[in-house]
C-alpha cells in the first residue's frame, strides 16, 4: 500500500511509556475498530474521513524535522498494512515505533512494539508475545486484575507501564501508586504532553 489514510502528522515529544520525552515524529492513521468509550482521538476512528497520503510524502515531512524516531499511531494502525511505511522510514535511518491495541495482525517492520490492549476488543494471540512494552490503561480498579492477565502472556523482557485515563487522572493515579508499590515489575505512564500542553 502507497498511500495510508493520515488524520495528522507532527513533530512533538513522546508523552507515554518506555521512550517518554523523546523527540518523535507522530504520524496517526485513520481507522479503528476498537471503539474505546474513552477515547480522545474519535475522529480518527472513521478512515474514509482523512486523506490518502502517499507514503513518500510522509517520508519527506519527517526529513524535514531532525526526528530520529518515528511513531505510528491511531486510531489502530494496524488495520493498514504498514510493511511498505516501516521500510522506506527506515531505509532513512528512521527509528520506528507503533502503539496498537494488536486487534489486527502485525505488519511492518518495528523497532519497538508498544501494545496497550483494549477490552472493547481483544489482542490477537499472536501478536501479544512480539510486545516489546506493554501498556495498560486504568480506568476503574477491576483494570489491574485484567492487566495481571496480559503481563502474564508478554516475554519476559517486556517492559509493563499503568497509565490512568485521562478523564480519571485524579482519582485512578493514587491507586495506580499504591499498585506499582505493592507490584514493582509494574512502572507509572503518565501523558506527559497533555501536562505539558503539546500535541
Amino acid at each position: 500500500m502507497l498511500q495510508l489514510p493520515v488524520m495528522e502528522h507532527f513533530y512533538t515529544i513522546q508523552g507515554e511509556g518506555f521512550h517518554q520525552g523523546r523527540a518523535a515524529y507522530f504520524i496517526r492513521l485513520g481507522g479503528c475498530d476498537v471503539g474505546c468509550v474513552w477515547c480522545d482521538v474519535k475522529d480518527s476512528w472513521d478512515a474514509t474521513k482523512h486523506p490518502l497520503v502517499a507514503i513518500e510524502t510522509l517520508v519527506k515531512e519527517v526529513k524535514h524535522t531532525p526526528a530520529k524516531l518515528v511513531v505510528i499511531t491511531g486510531g489502530e494502525p494496524l488495520m493498514h498494512n504498514l510493511d511498505a511505511l516501516t521500510k522506506a522510514l527506515q531505509l532513512e535511518g528512521l527509528e520506528t515505533n507503533i502503539e496498537t491495541s494488536g486487534s489486527s495482525p502485525i505488519s511492518g517492520s518495528w523497532d519497538w512494539i508498544c501494545l496497550s490492549p483494549k477490552k472493547f476488543k481483544a489482542p490477537l494471540i499472536a501478536v501479544v508475545p512480539h510486545a516489546h512494552e506493554l501498556k495498560i490503561v486504568v480506568f476503574n480498579k477491576s483494570d489491574f486484575a485484567w492487566a495481571e492477565e496480559y503481563a502474564a502472556q508478554v516475554s519476559p523482557a517486556c517492559k509493563l507501564y499503568l497509565q490512568p485515563e485521562w478523564s480519571k487522572a485524579t482519582e485512578i493515579t493514587p491507586l495506580i501508586v499504591d499498585y506499582i508499590k505493592a507490584n514493582p515489575k509494574w512502572e507509572l505512564s503518565l501523558q506527559l504532553h497533555k501536562y505539558i500542553n503539546v500535541p
